[in-house]
């Protein structure tokens, strides 16, 4: 294992029955890395993610976390890492200061320790007007950060997400990944799966992209966009009944694959994109296709996951 690596997956597969859920799948997540594991529904991201906290066994590969075998060395492999699930793991019967204080103690930390993380926790989720209140008067979102602040209690050297900011408002997914920013900053490691590709986009250092528990691609999300090369065409259609002849047009023109939301069409780009943009807009023209809008722009990693993962089967 080299020193930078805290996890390594190694030739990881897991069947259900006949059913490959996750197929030879390998990399490396460095210290002090933000690092996301996207994928569709039914990709085995959750069987992958159980496997790597030692909730699942692998058939075959190895997983490590600093250095330790979560297999042969499964106590200490748990000792590296706390994991924030979809579902909260509090304690309903305790106030959100209540619940802090009791894994703080449960975490090694003395009373007077616990007291002193339960208040800075509370303090950076805007926690604290609430800390005394009953979890039953919690919105979804509220129960969400005091979730995340229960497995920050600890200061993990490792930090597994699972989609953690899914349901929340924009206020508090801000709130959720300043804290996820400022745990990283303090040289934890962070592992997460996400449904919202702009946070991977913006605030993952690399990602691993899996369908069918297949590893498709992985990289810095620059890399994965690079990977389609080019610019691509973003063309609003005017009016709807006129989008499939458009579609058409675009299509004869650029021989790419095309994407249709609502009335506008999405087609990479060839190496000679002014020529073929005069072409697509003569004979849009021509047969009197009105456009309102009209832009070139660089991928976005939402076109990386469309692109690698629909229709492969």
């Amino acid at each position: 294992m080299r020193e930078d690596n805290v996890i390594e997956v190694r030739n990881v597969q897991k069947k259900f029955g006949q059913k490959k859920v996750v197929q030879d799948i390998s990399f490396n997540v460095k210290k002090g890395e933000i690092f996301g594991l996207l994928g569709p529904n039914g990709a085995g991201k959750t069987t992958l993610l159980k496997m790597m906290t030692t909730l699942l066994r692998p058939d075959e590969g190895q997983i490590t976390l600093n250095g330790f075998n979560t297999l042969s060395q499964s106590r200490q492999a748990r000792q590296q890492f706390s994991v924030t699930n979809q579902t909260a793991a509090i304690d309903q019967d305790l106030s959100a200061r209540d619940n802090l204080r009791l894994f703080g103690r449960l975490n090694g930390l003395s009373s007077q320790a616990s007291r002193i993380r339960a208040d800075e926790l509370l303090t950076a989720f805007d926690l604290t007007q609430l800390a005394n209140q009953a979890l039953a008067t919690f919105s979804g979102g509220m129960r969400r950060r005091l979730d995340l602040a229960v497995s920050l209690v600890g200061r993990p050297k490792i930090l597994f997400l699972d989609e953690p900011t899914t349901g929340l408002d924009p206020r508090t997914r801000i709130q959720m990944w300043q804290a996820i920013q400022a745990l990283v900053a303090q040289g934890s490691t962070v592992f997460l799966t996400t449904q919202y590709l702009e946070e991977a986009d913006q605030f993952a250092d690399h990602i691993a992209l899996i369908d069918h528990g297949q590893l498709i691609a992985s990289g810095t999300p620059n890399e994965l966009k690079q990977k389609l090369g080019g610019l691509q065409l973003s063309l609003t259609v005017t009016e709807l009944a006129q989008l499939s002849q458009a579609h058409a047009i675009v299509q004869d023109v650029l021989k790419q694959p095309i994407s249709v939301s609502e009335q506008t069409l999405v087609s990479p780009l060839g190496g000679d994109a002014l020529p073929a943009i005069i072409v697509i807009l003569n004979q849009l023209q021509i047969a009197k296709i009105t456009v309102s809008h009209l832009k070139l722009e660089t991928p976005s990693l939402d076109d990386v996951f469309l692109k690698m993962t629909v229709g492969k089967n």
